[in-house]
């Protein structure tokens, strides 16, 4: 299965790339599965459901969202008539929605897509990732109940998001670091199969402060005081992600490479 995963996309120019330009990789590089995570899509904090329906629209299969999941407060309710949509597993246990989905490729191949939120550096506790994770990939073994699987870890520290790859190394597909925005240069095939980066990078305008216009970000780190509001960047913006490839047998990766295009960090296709 050959699977493209997104990472967040960050604003009106994160949009605009990844709608641009998700038809034409499907077919380019014969995508059977593409996720992409959007939790900063909607003037870069949360996701509305006009601009989820863009996304899917564009070729999304799934969209992920993270500790943002619910600042639009539209999606408390689109979410739950559109099981494409997928909020962190281990958020508030009364929160609309699921964690994980188990969707099928055009080929009739089953893949789960699941979501976790870190513990370490973030705002407020969540639930136990590791225990909530370990509970999916138990009831959907690779190889069996599914053909592949994928698991974006919505975290701060790249140490618990490593931690989480070995933890689900030979269970996962894919472990996918999202959340900080920064691309890591760490995308490797673990020992026992599993493909993982510690963060995929952001779809949006590098140009800035982790999507953010500029000024405002550095007002604040220079003073001490904020001014006014955090707002995204609009220039080109880059598109960051995870490209996968998975045997349909096993379920492990057989090909894993970094996605950079368009923008200030556009490197060669996969």
């Amino acid at each position: 299965m050959k699977i493209l995963f997104l990472g967040d996309v960050v604003g009106r120019a994160g949009r605009k790339a990844v709608t641009e330009a998700l038809p034409k990789l499907r077919a380019e590089w014969r995508l059977d599965f593409i996720v992409v995570n959007g939790e900063n899509a909607t003037g870069g904090m949360g996701l509305s459901g006009s601009h989820a329906k863009l996304l899917l629209e564009a070729g999304a299969d799934c969209i992920t969202l993270g500790d943002h999941a619910f600042d639009q407060k539209d999606m408390l309710q689109f979410i739950e008539s559109e099981p494409r949509i997928l909020r962190p597993l281990n958020f508030a246990k009364d929160a609309p929605g699921r964690g994980h989905r188990v969707f099928t490729d055009g080929r009739g191949r089953k893949i789960l897509i699941a979501q976790v939120l870190g513990q370490v550096f973030m705002k407020r506790p969540f639930d136990d990732p590791f225990s909530n994770v370990d509970a999916v990939l138990r009831a959907h073994p690779m190889g069996g109940a599914v053909q592949a699987s994928l698991v974006d870890v919505h975290c701060e520290a790249t140490s618990e998001k490593m931690g989480m790859g070995h933890f689900c190394d030979g269970r996962a597909s894919v472990v996918v670091g999202t959340h900080t925005h920064v691309p890591t240069g760490d995308a490797q095939i673990l020992p026992g199969g599993t493909a993982f980066q510690s963060d995929a990078g952001m779809c949006g305008d590098y140009l800035s402060v982790i999507g953010m216009e500029k000024a405002e970000p550095m007002r604040r780190f220079v003073t001490g005081m904020p001014k006014a509001r955090f707002t995204p960047a609009l220039g080109e913006a880059t598109l960051s992600g995870l490209y996968i490839e998975t045997d349909d047998k096993t379920g492990k990766s057989t090909r894993v490479a970094m996605i950079r295009q368009g923008g200030r960090l556009e490197q060669a296709a996969p």
